[in-house]
């Protein structure tokens, strides 16, 4: 995990990603064979969010654990998780990202008077 120059830092004084990877470090540890994650993006910005999410798919398949997390991180899992589950108020969907693309699944997410979800590039654009 890359976190041995953190070893006698106290939690309080790590940065939000460092914090992060320690707590994944800390889930690879408990050595299950699946790991279940709240939010493991919030407070990152770009650059830290796309580490994590690939980092966890790299673990993913170098160990066979399977990975679940909840994530606001929308157009990022669509690009890097293998199925995800999108959780609506009206109907959820469960599938591989294409596959929801193709399904419209992420067109009703977001109120389209403001936000619309291009399929051909696999994100939300604000309606101007």
């Amino acid at each position: 995990m890359g976190l041995e120059h953190l070893k006698h830092k106290k939690c309080f004084e790590l940065s939000d990603g460092q914090l992060q990877r320690v707590m994944i470090a800390r889930a690879l540890a408990q050595d299950t064979s699946i790991i279940i994650l709240d939010e493991p993006t919030t407070h990152l910005d770009i650059y830290h969010k796309a580490y994590i999410l690939k980092l966890l798919k790299t673990i993913a398949q170098k160990t066979r654990k399977a990975i679940l997390f909840s994530t606001h991180e929308i157009e990022l899992a669509i690009q890097l998780c293998d199925k995800m589950l999108i959780l609506d108020t009206q109907k959820s969907t469960f599938g591989e990202p294409c596959q929801l693309i193709e399904r419209g699944s992420f067109q009703n997410l977001f109120p389209e008077d403001l936000i619309s979800f291009d399929a051909t590039t696999g994100s939300f654009k604000v309606k101007k």
